[in-house]
């Protein structure tokens, strides 16, 4: 699955700020859950895998990105939630560098071939800096939504 299918307007935000990845994850289940796309009493269990799997690995990568991430029993399908953190988070990457751009993606545990070609779907994406600028330099959701999606098209699924 693409990032742009998963991606509404409404699921991309310019106003998270956090001065840990802790409270990035927690801005960002905030929003997915006022959203509407998953539900308040769903929280909990979604925080908890992705702090497990945050545990286990940081999913803070190199470049500025962070794609926080876990495969969930009480979901039926994907949900996904792009912030754009122009200040920058500190998500323990390998390089260093605080995450300015993140995306947070939970799958269906049913759905882990799906978990891991979203995933690597998304790294080709944000693999090109002239990509990553593209959106740190939009201006709106609707901006960001476009760049993704005509990115997309460029290369089969």
């Amino acid at each position: 699955m693409r990032l742009g299918e998963l991606l509404t307007e409404q699921l991309i935000t310019f106003d998270v700020t956090a001065s840990n990845k802790w409270e990035a994850i927690d801005a960002l289940l905030d929003l997915l859950v006022r959203s509407g796309k998953v539900k308040a009493e769903q929280r909990k269990v979604l925080s908890d895998a992705l702090v497990a799997r945050e545990n286990i690995a940081s999913t803070g990568l190199e470049h500025g990105i962070a794609i926080p991430h876990a495969s969930v029993d009480v979901l039926d399908e994907a949900v996904a939630v792009f912030a754009i953190a122009r200040g920058g988070i500190p998500f323990q990457a390998n390089d260093s560098m605080p995450a300015k751009l993140i995306i947070l993606l939970l799958i269906p545990r049913k759905s882990i071939q799906k978990h891991i070609r979203t995933l690597t779907c998304i790294a080709k994406l944000l693999n090109f800096e002239e990509m990553r600028n593209a959106l740190l330099n939009a201006a709106t959701p609707a901006d960001v939504l476009r760049i993704i999606k005509e990115e997309e098209e460029k290369s089969p699924a």
